[in-house]
């Protein structure tokens, strides 16, 4: 097809999905690593429903999340911007927790409420982790744009119980009764302390009841799971069925989920309208070891790393019709789902601050090339690495957890196409392309305005 006809083709192709406003569900796991699934290789764990999603979609081999831990990847997710933008990010304190004020400010346009403008309905079901409403109400989902909300503030080892055990949340013979869930219905916390064996069944008939209910108008649903985060919980139905142990349980028990979702999407008449979204928030917690933690496959280093294997995870994209199934092999990130997103509704994304992602949608429906600027990957406020084309370049290496940031005499260079497990430092011999990248660094730092962090402040204990 001519150059021409093929924009043109594109551009009637988005159009028409604009004007049928297209429902969005976002599905997101916790600390699912890159090799945790069957379609990207694990040879255990069972996951029939992903597996099938992505053969029907796209799966993309280098899908990327903005940061290496959650709070800040799920402010990137909402917003389409690294998270240094928003203030959602700090080196030390590199997560909210529970006793924490801050949150995403109010300054921030989220995607909830960008598709609000476009006339979606909006829910919200899972772990939110962008601030805690019981210290300050203006941290709910819904102040961000959300009409629905069912689920955790944040992560589930953050209210453990008195007494409870070292390493808790790393052992595979949990209690429920060492931790404390908080599970709200919105502003209404309707269980204190959530058996957490029965959180992803209650999130997932929470998320299907969304659905039927919304199903005569556009929707966007935010599904974002709270596993396999420690501590882990299966329930009676998965626990003890997979080969891969606890583990495996959990991970099987959220293939589930998403097919429950995909069911009740085609039962209700709008799977061929609906794009589905399946990612994680980050790689795989190593630090738990293999009983709790995850895989990155052939990645390197998991969560808490800007290492490959820290924010490199499943991306599978699903829309009949309309997305041909193919392995996309594209590099793509969660910031392209707000101006992905935001397009196929009919908006636009905002010009009056600094956008981070792509929009996906020449690439998903018409296999166009897609263009992109420099990727960077941030460990806290400190950009550690960046990727241009195949090349990643490190300023900065740290593993995930319990070892010193270390900073090479000369940056190391990798040519992720062939070396994705970032073993072979090719520096050396490609110094052009060491002073490419770092130019484009420099270009990004440019447009990135320090502002304070979120994450500093706790309430008095």
């Amino acid at each position: 097809m001519r150059p021409l006809l093929l924009a043109l083709f594109t551009v009637l192709s988005v159009a028409g999905l604009a004007a049928g406003k297209p429902n969005v569900v976002i599905i997101l796991a916790d600390d699912l690593g890159y090799g945790d699934l069957g379609c990207y290789g694990h040879p255990t764990i069972r996951t029939p429903n992903l597996d099938k999603m992505a053969a029907e979609g796209a799966r993309f081999t280098q899908f990327y999340v903005a940061a290496e831990v959650c709070t800040p990847s799920r402010a990137a997710l909402m917003t389409g911007r690294y998270p240094i933008r928003s203030g959602m990010a700090h080196n030390q304190f590199r997560v909210l927790r529970n006793l924490s004020k801050g949150g995403l400010p109010a300054s921030e346009l989220t995607l909830a409420q960008a598709l609000k403008a476009q006339g979606y309905a909006t829910g919200m079901v899972g772990k939110w982790h962008l601030g805690v409403w019981t210290n300050n109400p203006e941290h709910h989902p819904l102040k961000h744009g959300f009409d629905f909300h069912f689920g955790l503030p944040h992560s589930n080892d953050m209210n453990p119980s008195a007494g409870n055990p070292p390493k808790a949340n790393a052992r595979g013979d949990q209690d429920p009764a060492w931790w404390n869930a908080p599970l709200f219905r919105g502003y209404e916390l309707i269980d204190p302390k959530a058996d957490q064996t029965q959180l992803t069944r209650r999130y997932t008939e929470e998320a299907v009841k969304f659905i039927a209910d919304h199903k005569a108008q556009p929707f966007f649903l935010y599904f974002a799971h709270t596993f396999p985060h420690t501590p882990l919980f299966a329930s009676d139905r998965f626990k003890g069925k997979s080969g891969r142990g606890l583990y495996g349980d959990v991970v099987e028990e959220l293939d589930w989920s998403v097919g429950e979702i995909l069911r009740t999407l085609k039962a209700q008449g709008v799977d061929e309208n609906t794009l589905v979204v399946f990612t994680s928030d980050n790689g795989p917690w190593l630090l738990m070891g293999t009983e709790t933690g995850g895989s990155a496959g052939l990645l390197r280093d998991g969560k808490g790393s800007t290492w490959e294997g820290g924010m490199r995870v499943p991306g599978i994209f699903r829309l009949p019709g309309k997305i041909k199934p193919t392995v996309e092999r594209n590099v793509a990130s969660t910031l392209d789902l707000f101006p992905t997103i935001i397009r196929l509704a009919g908006g636009s994304s905002p010009t009056d601050r600094p956008m981070d992602g792509v929009d996906l949608s020449g690439l998903l429906f018409n296999q166009e090339k897609l263009e992109r600027d420099v990727f960077c990957y941030y460990r806290g406020e400190k950009l550690y690495a960046a990727r241009l084309g195949a090349w990643k370049l490190h300023l900065v290496t740290q593993a995930g957890y319990g070892e010193k940031p270390v900073t090479p005499p000369q940056p190391l260079l990798f040519d992720l196409e062939v070396d994705p497990s970032e073993n072979h430092d090719v520096a050396a011999a490609h110094p052009d392309v060491v002073a490419r990248i770092q130019a484009a660094i420099e270009k990004h730092r440019a447009t990135v305005t320090p502002v304070r962090s979120q994450l500093i402040d706790v309430v008095a204990k």
